[in-house]
């Protein structure tokens, strides 16, 4: 009979060196027992430990199994600290454990099983630095709290077995660093989160064995790489992703008895690819029907595979071929359809030495049914039938708007009477509350036993209003009591047009600032956004590296506009179903400005001035022009080109000259500027005669007394030069009458000149001479003369006896007395025309060089001379092309330039032909006429003048 311990004993001096004390049963009295390491006070009736309770003895192992120890006051095991390395309180009463309670810096094991404690909190555990393994088994814990083992920082096992745990999180796992192995088994636990693993990676073992799972998730087993052995037998699993088993590179055992399995292993692809390394795997007492080809793919390690308790019909040839180091399969069914489908396996299970764990017998066909499958000849395994549902459409992968309804069809044939059941799978979970239509008919097929008749089945999903979350593989499967068979997975898509939440605002910014557009779009899929600017995608600013677009913030960014940067923006939002764009016009303003200098001008009287504003800003600016800081009076001789860019001048006279202002302005500013124009004299042939009289006449801006009676002297010297000018002509005519009557055609090669030719023509030699330099004028004014060519007066050179006519009148393509053509002597051409120059220099011409006169074909200064014309008898040319060059002046000797243009009006040249009548006696005759009337207005000119 037992003595309970009801208080603390006293131990007498006696026992001092005892080791071992027991106080199992017994009624005890204890003293300083220093040398103690061992205290067993199991099966007592103990009910409270106070924090007096033990003195500083020290013990090593402290045993308080199977006492009524409800209450464990803050530091009861402190004078215990030093040496403490076992506490056992199993079987107690414990509901709570204070935190911080145990202070035990060197215990290594704590046993609290088959306690009351159903929630611990966090750090209840702290101070156990030391603590390897720690048992909880059958307390009813259903809460622990995150940080509930968080000190444990050694801990090696963790045993929670049979408890009311409903789910795996990382947080009260956290802490857990060195965990090697973990015990859940016989709990609730029916969830495991995503990243439950993540501070207890050096697992090695995990029993989740009868518990309340039904999924392996994709993300259950992550962080797990050094995992040898997961025990997952006993629950409810039926769902496997793909991919749970990814990341147990590592795994050796797998256990899955007695759960749910069929189809991850009937339909789907290699579940257990990523299982290396495994040697083990448990399958018995699921709900297998069939075996692929692909089950058990990535296997090549597997040494023991455990399908007993399966009711399995069939299996596909080879299906075991890839465990090539398979040393033990356990299989046992009555359920095989023995056809020639599976005539493969007793031969190979024979092969590989299995028959002694293998029991299997066939079902169907009817002739074999109750047989060993090992006791049917290989000419009995025939197909005759396929009772077995075979697919024969399949649903088809469709992409839909949201908001409209979608069907999926599905048809299967089997030759057996047996009921079909029909079922819709999304992302491989069966849709229990689908709207589904089932159909069925009979239909013959022939074959090589003759006719017979198959029941086709067709199954319909139909998904109304379908939502995003409608999205996923959609597959049918139809089963009768030969087996399922899985259908192909068809993706539903399921997409929204795109819809602007936000839309690009047209903008007006300054030159240089930030242009900022924001542009976004929700859809489904989730849409595009791409910009255009102005149709294209060339961006001025993204070459320049101004260009900034933010996906995350929906911003387009141009840094630093400019003028380039203006036009329409275009906003384009696009997915699978559709696109939709948004435009936005980016203008950039900019002040008036100059884009080129501007540039007096200086032009002729009665040429065209053009003068030239070039003006740039945005919005483009409005231009304006002023004369002398006055309102510009627009003649008809005014014409604007260019938005008003162009001021032209025709026909300008010396009341144009004056100050022009250019004035542009928009709405950020104003900018003016000024254009001089100068009228100069028009420096033609008889701009000298007109300069020298002006420059004789006016001397100011008004004229006095003496500049009254010099116009008037000059009035009656005009007056006279015009009188005589009658006489000579009178004389002239009278004179070329009666020379027309004496000339001849002769073939002399000798031409002499009338006799009233000026000297200082005759000085200079014969016409027929080519002259160098140029015929000097008596006068020192400026006159037009011909080059010594065909164009004027020709003489050809005395080794030829060609007759010549010179006729002033003609065009150069020929003359409208003769029909032959045209014949021009060597060394000439046809190009030379009357020109404007001075006679003694080329000062004239090159001052025309000046850009404020036109260029002309004509300003070349000739080599040689051969006459003096006047102004009335003067006939221009046409000028050249623009596209011809002026030349300069060392090409004007070689070149051929001035050759004749077809273009060229006819009486704009001077021409002489070669003729059979020679009309030479009318040519000199109006050139002495002209030669007097210029000698005799001179001398008038000269004596008005000294007057």
């Amino acid at each position: 009979m037992f003595a309970y311990l009801e208080t603390q004993p006293w131990c007498a001096p006696t026992v001092k060196h005892t080791v071992f004390l027991s106080f199992i049963g017994a009624t005890v009295s204890w003293g300083p027992f220093l040398a103690l390491e061992t205290l067993d006070l199991s099966n007592n009736i103990i009910v409270e430990i106070k924090a007096s309770s033990f003195p500083a003895l020290p013990l090593k192992n402290l045993f308080l199994n199977n006492n009524r120890i409800s209450s464990l006051e803050t530091g009861c095991f402190t004078n215990l600290s030093s040496s403490l390395q076992v506490l056992r309180l199993n079987r107690n009463r414990l509901s709570s454990i204070p935190a911080k309670l145990f202070q035990l810096p060197n215990l290594h094991h704590l046993e609290l099983s088959r306690n009351r404690v159903r929630r611990v909190e966090g750090l209840t555990f702290h101070g156990l630095h030391a603590l390897r393994s720690l048992k909880m088994q059958r307390n009813g814990l259903n809460r622990l709290m995150d940080g509930a083992f968080w000190g444990l920082s050694n801990m090696e096992v963790l045993q929670l077995d049979y408890n009311n745990l409903t789910e795996v999180s990382k947080g009260w796992l956290y802490g857990l660093l060195t965990l090697q192995q973990l015990h859940l088994g016989h709990n609730a636990i029916s969830r495991i989160q995503p990243d439950a693993w993540e501070f207890c990676q050096k697992l090695g073992e995990l029993d989740l064995s009868f518990n309340h799972l039904s999924r392996l998730e994709e993300s259950s087993f992550v962080g797990l790489s050094v995992l040898d052995e997961l025990q997952i037998g006993n629950n409810r699993v039926s769902f496997i992703a793909d991919g749970a088993f990814r990341g147990l590179s590592n795994l050796q055992m797998l256990d899955l008895q007695n759960n749910e399995i069929s189809w991850t292993i009937e339909d789907m692809n290699g579940p257990f690819s990523a299982l290396g390394r495994l040697r083990k795997l448990l399958l018995h007492g699921n709900q297998i029907r069939s075996v692929t080809k692909k089950s058990f793919s990535g296997l090549e390690a597997l040494q023991h595979l455990d399908l007993s308790n399966n009711a399995i019909m069939s299996i596909q040839a080879n299906a075991f071929s890839q465990m090539k180091s398979l040393q033990e399969l356990r299989m046992n069914t009555s359920s095989l359809l023995c056809d020639c489908q599976l005539k493969w396996l007793p031969v190979w299970v024979a092969e590989q030495t299995f028959l002694p764990c293998v029991n299997a017998s066939c079902a169907h066909p009817q002739m074999l049914k109750g047989r060993s499958l090992f006791a049917v000849s290989q000419e009995e395994f025939v197909c005759d039938d396929f009772p077995k549902p075979q697919i024969t459409v399949q649903p088809e992968t469709q992409s839909a708007l949201k908001g409209t309804n979608v069907t999926f069809v599905c048809s299967a044939a089997s030759s057996s009477d047996s009921p079909m059941t029909f079922a819709w799978k999304k992302d491989n979970e069966v849709l229990n509350d689908a709207e589904i239509h089932n159909q069925a008919h009979l239909r013959v097929q022939g074959g090589t036993g003759g006719e017979t008749e198959v029941t086709e089945y067709t199954t319909t999903l139909e998904l109304r209003n379908v939502e995003f979350s409608s999205e996923g593989k959609y597959q049918c499967v139809i089963s009768n009591h030969f087996g399922s068979s899985y259908s192909t997975k068809a993706r539903l898509t399921v997409n929204m047009l795109p819809s602007f939440t936000k839309m690009p605002m047209d903008l007006s910014i300054r030159a240089g600032a930030t242009a900022r557009l924001e542009c976004a779009a929700v859809g489904h899929p989730l849409p595009q956004i791409a910009w255009q600017k102005d149709g294209g995608t060339d961006f001025p600013a993204a070459r320049e590296r101004r260009m900034h677009v933010m996906p995350e913030d929906d911003v387009f960014f141009i840094v630093g506009v400019k003028t380039e940067d203006i036009g329409v923006y275009s906003c384009t939002a696009q997915n699978t179903a559709g696109a939709i764009s948004a435009n936005a016009t980016l203008t950039v303003l900019e002040t008036p400005s100059f884009l080129r200098l501007l540039v007096d001008r200086t032009v002729a009287n009665g040429e065209t001035a053009v003068l030239q504003c070039i003006a740039g800003g945005s919005p483009p600016p409005r231009l304006n022009w002023t004369k002398d800081d006055s309102p510009l009076v627009v003649t008809e001789r005014h014409f604007f080109a260019a938005a008003n860019q162009l001021l032209i001048i025709v026909d300008a006279a010396e009341a144009d000259a004056g100050k022009y202002t250019c004035e542009m302005s928009n709405a950020l500013g104003t900018e003016r500027g000024d254009i001089r124009l100068a009228v100069m004299p028009n420096p033609n042939c008889d701009s000298g005669v007109q300069g020298g009289m002006g420059a004789g006449m006016v001397s100011g801006p008004g004229l006095n007394g003496d500049g009254w009676t010099t116009v008037g002297i000059v009035i009656i010297a005009v007056v006279c030069c015009v009188v005589g000018t009658s006489l000579v002509w009178v004389v002239i005519i009278y004179h070329t009458r009666r020379c027309s009557e004496d000339c001849s055609v002769t073939n002399t090669d000798e031409t002499n000149l009338p006799t009233d030719i000026p000297s200082y023509l005759s000085s200079q030699g014969t016409l027929a001479d080519r002259q160098e330099g140029y015929v000097p004028s008596e006068s020192g004014s400026s006159h037009q003369y011909m080059s010594s060519s065909i164009s004027g007066f020709y003489l050809p050179p005395k080794d030829m006896n060609v007759p010549v006519m010179v006729n002033l009148f003609t065009h150069y393509k020929g003359t409208h007395h003769l029909p032959s053509p045209l014949f021009f002597p060597l060394g000439y051409s046809i190009d030379q025309k009357p020109v404007c120059i001075d006679s003694y220099s080329c000062s004239l011409t090159n001052s025309k060089m000046r850009d404020y006169f036109l260029s002309e074909h004509l300003d070349l200064c000739s080599s040689s001379v051969l006459m003096q014309l006047p102004n009335a008898s003067l006939h221009l040319g046409l000028p050249p092309q623009q596209s011809e060059r002026r030349p300069s002046g060392e090409e004007v000797g070689g070149s051929d330039y001035g050759k004749p243009h077809e273009g060229l009006s006819p009486p704009n040249t001077f021409m002489g032909e070669s003729a059979v009548h020679l009309y030479f006696p009318i040519s000199i005759c109006t050139l002495v006429r002209l030669v007097v009337a210029s000698f005799l207005c001179r001398n008038l000119w000269e004596g008005s003048l000294e007057a």
